[in-house]
């Protein structure tokens, strides 16, 4: 029998398209402005795949390469840590302000709010997002970031690395934590079954408790146990009850509502 091949990020999200193509992955609220945004796991592969092309095709990025992820927990903010992954790139994770550690990397991508503090870094591509519930590019920005909405569009639908990811390469620097890329899978892992995640699952999360825990609680571990995620920005707390009962959600990560099971506790 031929020895499995080791376990990836990219594979998780393998595994929900064969799982289950056209249901909801995840669905992305924001009530500062009322959006909401649903992805299948054929929607966020899509999206995973143009964007690994760009970091590819146009900046080289792949194994041994650094990307600063200088973006908010969102829904775009997945589809871009997947795609850095889908290179075998690792992701320098400074959601916090840290341009010092934006300055290490090869490419930035970053929201146009933080664009301003990091024009000046020297070496690093860098790239702004306007966070559009829609994926639209920026407006009333006149500096030297290259637009990704723009830029992302017109790439393949499907990638294929020039150079295999190494599963003991860096996947994540953020904060005192690294992890390689095949480290991140089993930190998903080990995490989905301390928090108590099961397949089907349908985890409501909010951007804060996103943000402190990082994306390997609330994006991988969900994708290694089989669920899905409802993501809340900026919620409103007194909408909770009613969305988790809209989108049938089984566990909380974070927001507590009552009758729903809350990870992590007993």
């Amino acid at each position: 029998m031929a020895p499995s091949l080791p376990a990836l990020p990219a594979s998780l999200l393998a595994a929900a398209l064969a799982r289950s193509a056209a249901t909801p992955l995840l669905t992305s609220y924001d009530d500062a402005t009322g959006e909401r945004v649903e992805l299948s796991a054929t929607t966020l592969a899509n999206w995973v795949a143009k964007t690994a092309n760009l970091l590819q095709e146009e900046l080289d990025v792949g194994p041994g390469s650094a990307v600063a992820v200088a973006l908010p927990v969102h829904w775009q903010t997945a589809a871009v840590l997947l795609g850095v992954w889908s290179c075998g790139a690792a992701v320098l994770d400074t959601a916090v302000e840290d341009e010092g550690r934006a300055a290490e990397a090869d490419v930035v991508l970053a929201d146009q709010e933080r664009l301003p503090s990091l024009e000046d870094l020297d070496g690093p591509e860098l790239f702004g997002f306007s966070l559009h519930p829609l994926g639209s590019g920026m407006t009333g920005y006149a500096g030297r970031a290259r637009d990704f909405a723009l830029e992302v569009r017109g790439q393949a639908d499907v990638f294929t690395p020039y150079e295999p990811a190494d599963p003991a390469g860096p996947g994540l620097r953020a904060g005192g934590v690294e992890l390689t890329l095949e480290g991140l899978v089993g930190a998903a892992e080990a995490l989905a079954g301390r928090l108590g995640i099961g397949a089907g699952d349908r985890v409501l999360v909010d951007d804060g408790t996103a943000a402190e825990a990082g994306p390997v609680a609330w994006l991988l571990a969900p994708l290694a146990a089989g669920a899905s995620v409802v993501l809340c920005r900026r919620p409103d707390g007194a909408a909770l009850a009613r969305r988790a009962a809209t989108e049938r959600v089984t566990a909380t990560l974070g927001p507590h509502v009552d009758g729903v099971r809350a990870l992590g506790r007993g």
